[in-house]
């Protein structure tokens, strides 16, 4: 059931309108990235679709708020029934949540049914990490796979970025010419507008400085500093695709992707002997418990450590 024109959800045009508000309440007020917003934008798209389904017609801000747990329970078991992964149904659960408590905080309606509903359990990932000879092949190897040289540069400043100071990909093509590392440190701005200092390397500023040299596009100081082939800011999709290249090259696993980078940088600060709450702070992640997961990567380097440095191991 299509919404009405110009909104965009199958909702009334006031309850669009205030979908819309949410949206933009996430974006200038709450601040999340452009990733979040839109796989929100969709989940809440998804269940209007369920709502104006299971109604007959399409739901406004009154039918939201009477909404029952039974009504919840269908809509998820729905997406149970489409093959949904528990971390998709996870997320969709959470936008509309996000929406229900913004509704509230408006003074919109509340529904308190929601909160019978208990969020599908996820199961507690690994972050897949590259080797050190994965990590060195891969920044070796992608440069040669562009199709004109300065794009290649770019790809090997982009990706000695992400392993070298450890961001997110959303991060790092977020960054303008301005924001170019120049010294041994740069500050970052991640998840939540929070903004943090991370160190960077020599290896990492040539790279950056040989592909900006190398860039047909003059880029001002405000504009993106990573660019795709038209000069406009590269989109993470083209960044994706050229890792999946890279992966087929290399013969590395499904789980090599731009975000791998930023995993390897953790564990091989890790087993180097880094400590974890110095990673927590170079990765900007809120919790220690976060940033504890990469012990599972390398524990057999942390038994050593454990071995060779507590008192009681020596007797």
């Amino acid at each position: 059931m299509a919404g009405p024109a110009g909104i965009g959800f199958a909702a009334d045009p006031a309850l669009g309108q205030i979908v819309v508000r949410f949206l933009d309440w996430l974006a200038h007020e709450k601040r999340d990235s452009p990733h979040t917003i839109d796989a929100y934008r969709h989940d809440l798209d998804r269940f209007l679709r369920f709502v104006a389904d299971h109604q007959g017609q399409l739901p406004s801000l009154a039918d939201l708020i009477e909404l029952r747990l039974t009504d919840f329970r269908a809509y998820l078991a729905e997406r149970a029934g489409e093959g949904l992964a528990r971390s998709s149904m996870a997320r969709g659960l959470s936008a509309v949540r996000s929406f229900f408590r913004y509704l509230d905080r408006q003074g919109l309606g509340a529904n308190s049914a929601l909160a019978g509903i208990k969020t599908p359990r996820v199961p507690r990932s690994i972050p897949k990490a590259l080797t050190l000879d994965e990590a060195a092949e891969s920044l070796t190897a992608i440069e040669d796979l562009a199709l004109h040289p300065w794009l290649g540069k770019r790809d090997l400043a982009l990706l000695t970025l992400l392993y070298g100071c450890g961001l997110r990909l959303g991060e790092a093509l977020a960054l303008n010419r301005e924001q170019a590392p120049r010294g041994d440190a740069m500050v970052i701005t991640g998840k939540g507008n929070k903004q943090r200092m991370v160190p960077v390397l020599p290896v990492v500023v040539e790279a950056i400085e040989d592909y900006l040299a190398a860039c047909p596009f003059v880029l001002a100081p405000k504009q993106p500093l990573f660019v795709g082939a038209r000069g406009k800011r590269l989109n993470p999709g083209v960044v994706q695709r050229q890792v999946r290249r890279l992966r087929g090259a290399l013969g590395l696993p499904e789980t090599a992707t731009p975000h791998a980078l930023r995993h390897s940088f953790a564990t091989h600060l890790l087993a180097g002997g880094g400590d974890l709450r110095t990673i927590q702070e170079l990765l900007g992640h809120a919790s220690l418990s976060t940033t504890q997961r990469y012990t599972a990567v390398d524990s057999s380097h942390l038994m050593k450590i454990h071995r060779a440095a507590h008192p009681r191991a020596k007797l």
